[in-house]
């Protein structure tokens, strides 16, 4: 698609006013293709299949317009969407949540292999308009009972090829056969293979089908990095760092709302930069000034929307910075080829939260391409920066500037205050010429956008918690490789040991949630084979690798977990086989299907 072709808006395909208000207030102004072509085929209450690769934007391409259908009066799930692993099965929930936002009451359930079934089924009786699941663990709540589906009015198979791929084709037919015959399916693969299409001919009602290619290269002249940041201040201060060591000739900044274009173009000719902004709300004789200034450039750095920045061709921009992730990797594909163009070298920079690593792995699956992380530069690195560039001023504005006023001024203050020095009279000019913004940074300030994993193995206990309730229990501290930044929360820890041990949650002590790892206590007769399954067992993609922690030198070390004898199984022991089927979908990401079975009764207190 051309960047000078007229495109829909999200108002021009017909959704609601209160779910417009939501895509303007996290900044989607206008549609991807597969948006733009789905929405309004699933809001005509057409089945559709859509042929696109992930990170296209097809998730908000099925749950706009489905969403639009629910009736908040029914508490009972109308939308059901199948995904193949638990990560995207919470990605997806995350979304929809975040659409639904204007609807007051909505509640969305994420349902999947790893997590205890207690987590699942009280909201499932309370009551929950959408369902987000994975085949084997909704197929579990259908057999139960807990999952009903005599209201559905949609259903979404998502990733139908990866489902293929990881045998879940029996399970998703066994699923499709108990929804009800009146309602409206979507299925998304971006390949088409026979079983598929198969499923499609036996279960959708004349699908319209909707193809998408998507520009996924990226310039190879381009330098791509990320920089992982935390809230908003923070963002700010490291988009200063990097703008006060960074030489560039032009740069453009993206955004996602028109005011935030506003706000950071004002911030930033506060501290210094030549910076305007640049989205759709500003008329375009105005448009036209701000882009004539930045080609000549009497303006360096601008900032903008995806929308505003369409068209724009200028060939001095050698740096792209993504302030705000886009919504999908072909806006992000976009957005960078603002460089780099003409063979000509470019540097683009994205912006990254803890929640917004999903993202960034898309990005780099779809674009085939690895994008590295960068190191802000320290407080030390700035200063020396600050000061060569105070001494640079200085011996400009003495080569280029008429200082015959000021001269003459000086040489009176220093005539009437004899005992003060040139150089004192000079450090104060200075001075009143910084402002209140000190000149300097503190070089013993906390970095930010490292990893401080190391810091804090040094420092975390070793020693677990006394188990609350079961005081004579002896409990350890483990180490597991999840944490902040795998979007990893206490629940997700809780609810795959819980599951896989087949333990009861209340055995499970203190879980603490670190950068890139966690810790949990656990209690100490857990047998060898359960820690074995533990090792294996998969939250949100990463295996936990459990390893004990142990105390040694006072610092926390991993430690080899010591075995256990036969005698030592007592009341956490596998008594037997677990003949329960299992979840299939836990087996698939790396679980097992046989769990080892710990006493339910309570030890005495």
């Amino acid at each position: 698609m051309s960047d000078n072709k007229p495109q829909s808006t999200f108002k021009d395909l017909g959704l609601s006013e209160s779910t417009l208000k939501v895509l303007d207030s996290i900044g989607y102004e206008t549609p991807s293709p597969i948006q733009e072509q789905c929405i309004s085929h699933l809001l005509n209450g057409n089945d559709v299949i859509g042929q696109a690769q992930t990170g296209t934007g097809k998730t908000a391409a099925f749950a706009l317009p489905l969403l639009d259908k629910i009736d908040l009066n029914i508490n009972a799930p109308q939308l059901l969407i199948l995904a193949p692993t638990r990560e995207l099965a919470i990605q997806v929930s995350e979304a929809v949540q975040t659409y639904a936002r204007g609807m007051k009451g909505f509640h969305v359930l994420p349902i999947y292999g790893g997590q205890s079934y207690d987590v699942q089924l009280r909201p499932l009786k309370r009551g929950v308009h959408a369902v987000v699941g994975t085949p084997g663990r909704v197929m579990d709540h259908i057999k139960k009972g807990t999952l009903k589906l005599d209201n559905l009015q949609s259903f979404v198979l998502d990733e139908a090829d990866e489902m293929l791929k990881m045998g879940f084709i029996d399970d998703i037919k066994w699923v499709m056969e108990r929804i009800p015959e009146k309602r409206q399916i979507a299925l998304f693969s971006a390949t088409m293979p026979n079983v598929i299409k198969k499923v499609a001919e036996k279960f959708l009602n004349n699908p319209k089908i909707v193809k998408v290619k998507t520009k996924t290269e990226t310039a190879t002249t381009i330098s791509q990095k990320y920089c992982l940041v935390g809230g908003l201040q923070q963002k700010l201060d490291a988009l200063t760092r990097i703008l006060e060591v960074t030489t560039f000739d032009a740069m453009i900044i993206f955004v996602r709302t028109k005011t935030l274009t506003v706000e950071l173009s004002e911030k930033l000719s506060a501290r210094g930069f030549s910076a305007d902004a640049i989205n759709g709300d500003i008329q375009q004789s105005q448009r036209e000034r701000i882009i004539n200034n930045y080609k000549k450039g009497k303006v360096d750095i601008l900032i903008a929307t995806d929308v505003a920045a369409r068209g724009l061709d200028v060939p001095r921009i050698s740096h792209v910075v993504n302030y705000d992730i886009p919504q999908d990797a072909e806006s992000y594909v976009h957005r960078i080829g603002r460089t780099g163009r003409a063979g000509r070298e470019g540097e683009a920079i994205l912006f990254v939260s803890h929640r917004e690593r999903r993202m960034l792995n898309t990005i780099e699956r779809v674009t085939r391409q690895k994008i590295e992380p960068i190191e802000l530069p320290s407080a030390k690195i700035i200063n020396e920066k600050r000061i060569e560039t105070f001494k640079k001023n200085i011996t400009e504005t003495i080569n280029n500037k008429d200082l015959s006023v000021f001269e003459k001024l000086v040489s009176e203050f220093q005539q009437a205050n004899e005992e003060t020095s040139h150089i004192k009279i000079a450090a104060a000019l200075a001075l009143i010429a910084q402002g209140n913004e000190p000149l300097l940074l503190s070089e013993n300030e906390p970095s930010f956008g490292r990893d401080q994993t190391q810091t804090q193995e040094k420092t975390i206990p070793t020693k677990a918690d006394t188990l609350k309730g079961f005081p004579q229990i002896p409990m350890k501290r483990y180490k597991v490789e999840v944490g902040n930044n795998n979007n990893v929360k206490p629940g997700n820890i809780l609810g795959a040991i819980a599951n896989e041990a087949d333990m009861d949650s209340e055995y499970i002590g203190s879980i603490q949630i670190f950068d890139n790892f966690s810790t949990v206590d656990l209690p100490d007769e857990m047998p060898d084979e359960v820690f074995k399954i533990l090792q294996k067992t998969i939250v949100n993609g990463n295996r936990l690798n459990i390893v004990e922690l142990t105390d040694k030198n006072n610092k926390a070390t991993i430690g080899t977990r010591k075995k256990k004898r036969n005698h030592n199984k007592g009341k956490f022991a596998r008594s037997g086989r677990n003949d329960r089927r299992g979840d299939k979908d836990d087996r698939r990401n790396g679980g097992r299907g046989r769990k080892p079975k710990f006493s339910r009764s309570r030890p005495k207190k």
